[in-house]
């Protein structure tokens, strides 16, 4: 079963104005992004999490982390803490939501052991840069997201722990407290290790995180280093606790005509309504998928039988669509964007899919099964810079 672990958090000092120095995770940010941030405070955090710079631009990232220790920007606990992360906002139907989960050091195991269970097949990506910067600074920057398929762990971070900071981004309240009780955290690990954690977001940052804690391994032959945990946002997998939208898929190199014909064998095609947020709800009540076009906006209906055997998953009845089809997919989150691609002809076509449901991602990790790629988005996302996790004593 899955190990968390307290630890001295590292932290901007009290009284500093979040705003200014807390970012999104580095995954989702643009070069034009990690630019206007870095402008807009000379302690943002994409100074360290994205360094500018050459080849040495990761020891830039730990100088400039070892400066801001020396002259108290950032400040390390004395003692070590869970912290609670609540997200306030509104949701897609309008609704008011609350996402609580603690952020800890989580158990890096290797792949197939069982207790942290990996959530869709990853599609290729550099992992140096990352590694390079966790050798660099000795720290663990943006969190993972992990979800715990143990009951009561919502429960019990309702009672707040002592408050560390707060911000606002994009219509989140993003708010930590500390907690240092003993018997608190002991409780809480042992919600957790009750059951297995399923990867959410960030398997390329737990990824790296394994190989970072096998060099320490081999440089110290220890395995009660601080490099066998790796920084983590642990909630629980209940309806409530999620905020899921979908990834929608993206073609450059097959028209839609001719995506249409690949597709006609699984799919009833018919004319449907414009694009907008209806359309998706559209979807789910119907089972349907969308084809969007330059010109078209179309109806995908799953023919009767032809994905029997087929995961109930849009990737997966994708994927077996357009098996001997030379359509290569990309992905695009959010319908506006979409929309925009194909209008402004940055892609020939689109296929707007469902959200994965609740069920079937407890379903595929209560079977070990993987996802298709990009299968869910998770939000709001996790912001970086509110907690820094040491990987190893702090010189």
């Amino acid at each position: 079963m899955p190990r968390i672990a307290p630890f001295p958090a590292i932290r901007f000092a009290a009284g500093t104005d979040l705003q200014q120095v807390i970012a999104p995770p580095y995954d989702v940010l643009s070069s034009s992004d990690v630019a206007e941030l870095a402008a807009l405070h000379p302690n943002n955090i994409v100074h360290i999490d994205v360094p500018a710079g050459g080849e040495d631009r990761y020891q830039v990232a730990a100088r400039t982390l070892a400066d801001w220790l020396a002259e108290g920007v950032l400040v390390q606990d004395a003692e070590p803490s869970l912290t609670i992360y609540r997200m306030a906002f509104t949701d897609a139907t309008g609704a008011g939501r609350t996402i609580v989960g603690v952020l800890c050091g989580l158990e890096v195991v290797d792949l197939d052991a069982g207790g942290v269970l990996p959530h869709e097949r990853t599609t290729p990506k550099a992992v140096t840069d990352r590694l390079d910067l966790t050798r660099a600074t000795a720290t663990n920057l943006s969190p993972v997201w992990g979800l715990s398929l143990a009951g009561g762990l919502t429960e019990a971070l309702s009672i707040p722990g002592e408050p560390v900071g707060e911000m606002v981004a994009d219509g989140v309240l993003h708010t930590v407290e500390r907690i240092t009780d003993a018997a608190r955290i002991a409780s809480i690990a042992a919600i957790i290790a009750a059951d297995d954690v399923l990867i959410a977001d960030g398997h390329h940052r737990y990824s790296i995180s394994r190989s970072y804690r096998d060099e320490v391994r081999e440089a110290t032959g220890r395995t009660d280093t601080d490099a066998e945990f790796t920084l983590t946002f642990i909630n629980e997998l209940v309806a409530d606790q999620l905020s899921i939208e979908a990834i929608h898929r993206v073609y450059t190199d097959i028209c839609v005509d001719e995506l249409r014909a690949d597709l006609s064998a699984c799919f009833d095609i018919e004319p449907a309504p414009a694009a907008t947020p209806r359309l998706l709800a559209e979807m789910v009540e119907t089972g349907r998928l969308v084809l969007l076009g330059p010109e078209t906006t179309e109806w995908l209906i799953p023919r009767p039988g032809v994905f029997t055997g087929v995961r109930a998953l849009d990737g997966a009845y994708l994927e077996h669509a357009l098996a001997g089809s030379r359509a290569v997919v990309d992905y695009q989150h959010g319908l506006a964007e979409t929309v925009a691609r194909v209008s402004g002809k940055d892609v020939n076509a689109a296929i707007l899919i469902r959200p994965t449901s609740l069920d079937e991602i407890e379903r595929t990790a209560r079977e070990k099964l993987l996802m298709p790629p990009k299968s869910t988005f998770f939000t709001p996302k996790l912001r970086t810079g509110l907690v820094i996790r040491p990987t190893a004593p702090l010189a």
